[in-house]
């Protein structure tokens, strides 16, 4: 069995903890980061641990997070910043290993197989890059050390803040027996009350249930639960694969029902996510929308095109389609357009005229990456009100080939 080298690094309540680090005065406090109050539309994107002791946690509404501590600091999300430090933490791992994922904005798993005579065995390596982020960057970081990613990236959540967590090789199974079944990928709400009816509570009880009930229960994935249950994760670090998807959100100031704005908005994440597409050197075989309503119930849906794109006009129509028959009669809060099965297989254009559109593209990309995203943008998002296509200068990005595992957006998971 190979050993213990792959790493799961994961910053502590990141956007909390750059705000305190950057407002000493901060320190100590319970910072919320989502909005500036409140009273504020919007959900919290992190808490610091001061403000989780009162209960509060990220996804949940600014509301309600000022009734349960109502002396928190309450701050707006600085997108920009936390691109900018979570660029800094990638560095630092590329220091100890060139295979690193990362998956968020604020975690990346890394194998340091190989390494041993440049830094050491790997929980070496991981005192090296929580002492290396700690000393650069006056933040920390809580880390698991194990044989697979699953088992490394539960192990880096035990122990927070400032943790770390190894699991030798050949203890996987009984590392995780004890721990609640919540806690292992792939398990959701519904799968638990489903696992709930055999007994099963902890991952120790999933590993034990015969594979057939799993099988005849869940499909293909139960045989899956299976051997997560017992550690086994075959899935490799830095295995080439350089997207599994792209997506862009925007929430409005005030909810809306004018499809004017909606179609409008769509156009601009469409922008936002094509230009990441073809940023990191992929297309989109599959787009879905995201529609959340006044109520925060969330419809979404999705369809797989002809051909993989990574052209405005085809997702931003793809979108509209997607979008219309939830939007009727419905007043909007939250957009989402999301590029999935990524490819950067070169295919043959079905269409005549797809080579003038991505010529007039390459175009404007062009004069994006020379001076700016903003020196060129399509005059109907010129209007105030809608998403801004890009967040961030993405087509100066070093890493930009590598578009991330997971969402390219703010992903406020902490």
């Amino acid at each position: 069995m190979r050993g213990a080298t792959i790493l799961h690094v994961d910053l502590d309540a990141f956007f909390a903890a750059v705000e305190q680090r950057d407002r000493p005065e901060l320190k100590g406090r319970p910072v919320i980061v989502g909005g500036r109050g409140p009273n504020e539309r919007g959900v919290v994107s992190a808490a610091s641990y001061e403000a989780r002791r009162f209960g509060v946690h990220s996804a949940m509404p600014l509301r309600t997070a000022g009734a349960l501590c109502p002396d928190g600091v309450f701050l707006p999300v600085d997108g920009r910043r936390y691109q900018a430090v979570s660029r800094q933490v990638m560095a630092i791992l590329r220091r100890f290993s060139p295979l690193v994922d990362q998956v968020s904005i604020d975690e990346a798993f890394l194998d340091v197989a190989g390494t041993e005579a440049l830094h050491g065995p790997a929980d070496a390596v991981a005192r090296a890059i929580k002492a290396a982020i700690h000393d650069d960057l006056r933040l920390t970081a809580s880390v698991g050390v194990a044989t697979t990613r699953l088992v490394a990236k539960i192990a880096s959540d035990l122990r927070k803040p400032d943790g770390l967590v190894v699991v030798p090789p050949g203890d996987e199974a009984s590392f995780l027996a004890p721990l609640p079944i919540a806690r292992l990928w792939g398990v959701g709400e519904k799968s638990r009350l489903v696992l709930a009816d055999y007994g099963v509570k902890t991952i120790g009880d999933l590993a034990v249930l015969p594979v057939d009930i799993l099988q005849r229960r869940f499909g293909s994935i139960g045989p899956v639960l299976h051997e997560r249950a017992q550690g086994i994760d075959p899935t490799p670090v830095g295995d080439g694969q350089e997207a599994r998807s792209v997506s862009h959100e925007h929430t409005f100031d005030r909810d809306t029902n004018d499809w004017e704005v909606i179609e409008r908005t769509l156009l601009g994440l469409s922008e936002g996510v094509s230009g990441r597409l073809r940023a990191g050197g992929v297309k989109a075989g599959t787009i879905g929308v995201k529609v959340r309503d006044s109520g925060f119930d969330t419809h979404t849906r999705q369809r797989t095109l002809p051909e993989p794109t990574d052209q405005t006009e085809v997702v931003w129509r793809t979108a509209l389609e997607l979008a219309r028959p939830h939007t009727r009669g419905m007043t909007v809060r939250l957009l989402g357009v999301t590029a999935t099965h990524l490819t950067d297989r070169q295919q043959l254009s079905l269409f005549g005229d797809d080579e003038k559109h991505e010529r007039a593209t390459k175009a404007m990309d062009a004069i994006r990456q020379k001076f700016g995203v903003k020196a060129i943008q399509r005059a109907r998002l010129l209007e105030g009100g809608v998403a801004e296509p890009f967040e961030r200068d993405h087509l100066h990005a070093p890493e930009a080939r590598r578009v991330g595992r997971a969402r390219v957006e703010v992903d406020p998971q902490d």
